[in-house]
């Protein structure tokens, strides 16, 4: 019986999701990609399960993956992109603040996504139409809100839109401070948990465009109902780069004031 997309995203997850709760604490060997920037074996040895997963029903499909690189038809109208452990530093250092990607892009639109959560036990995923949590075998609309005030914040880089904007400035900015709380997870499980409900907004510099790491829980928020766009208001990927991901129009606006006033000369 054919898989559905959104049923291989999952599937996908969940096998990522079981190497990745394998292998912790297990000091995994890293492998340095640059200055900075490592992977561990988790990531490896959890991106080739997911692989596997997704070649088995979908062999004609593109994927990009973050350790192995793009492989597949240049001209495949269908990509995968695979993020097998975003929080590899959280990991590494056992902090069990993580999250496995998968999401799938047919033409410019993503169609289906699902980010694990491996020691939750939970998958956020979305067909592209509706988002859901499952827990257990049972799958839960996800329901965004803001009344946590909870705003996680990418502090990690690169800053393309530094000096005019930069995320560490939002946290000493007393407007920020009087209406909402920062949080720094330092991984993209947290723009999942803006669908859910369990943070108020997420903000992150960057271009994100076939971004493994921020594709699925963009298609979350998006599916779910939140407001999405760039640092200056505008759809995703289209013009400074950037996300800002709130749960409702309020926040959203609030936040793109902050952000505003950070290219404003008189500040």
């Amino acid at each position: 019986m054919l898989i559905t997309d959104e049923e291989l995203a999952l599937a996908a997850a969940e096998a990522g999701a079981a190497v990745v709760r394998a292998m912790y604490g297990s000091s995994p060997v890293r492998v340095q990609k640059a200055a900075g920037d490592f992977a561990t074996a988790a990531d490896i040895e959890a991106e080739q399960a997911i692989l596997d997963v997704i070649r088995a029903a979908r062999p004609d499909d593109a994927v990009t993956g973050e350790e192995s690189g793009r492989t597949g038809s240049a001209g495949a109208g269908r990509m995968w992109l695979v993020d097998p452990l975003c929080g590899t530093l959280n990991y590494a250092a056992r902090t069990m603040l993580v999250a496995v990607n998968v999401a799938l892009r047919v033409g410019s639109d993503v169609t289906a996504a699902a980010s694990a959560d491996p020691f939750a036990d939970e998958v956020f995923w979305t067909d592209g139409d509706r988002a859901y949590v499952r827990r257990d075998g049972v799958d839960e609309r996800l329901a965004p809100s803001s009344g946590s005030r909870l705003v996680d914040v990418n502090l990690d880089p690169p800053f393309p839109n530094a000096p005019g904007f930069q995320a560490a400035r939002l946290l000493c900015d007393p407007r920020f401070v009087e209406r909402f709380r920062p949080r720094v997870v330092s991984t993209t499980l947290a723009v999942a948990w803006v669908a859910a409900g369990r943070r108020a907004a997420y903000v992150t510099d960057g271009h994100l465009r076939d971004s493994v790491h921020f594709a699925s829980g963009i298609a979350l928020c998006q599916a779910a109902g939140c407001v999405v766009t760039d640092l200056r208001g505008e759809p995703p990927h289209t013009g400074a780069g950037g996300l800002v991901a709130a749960a409702d129009r309020e926040t959203h606006a609030a936040l793109l004031e902050l952000i505003g006033d950070q290219r404003s000369p008189d500040r």
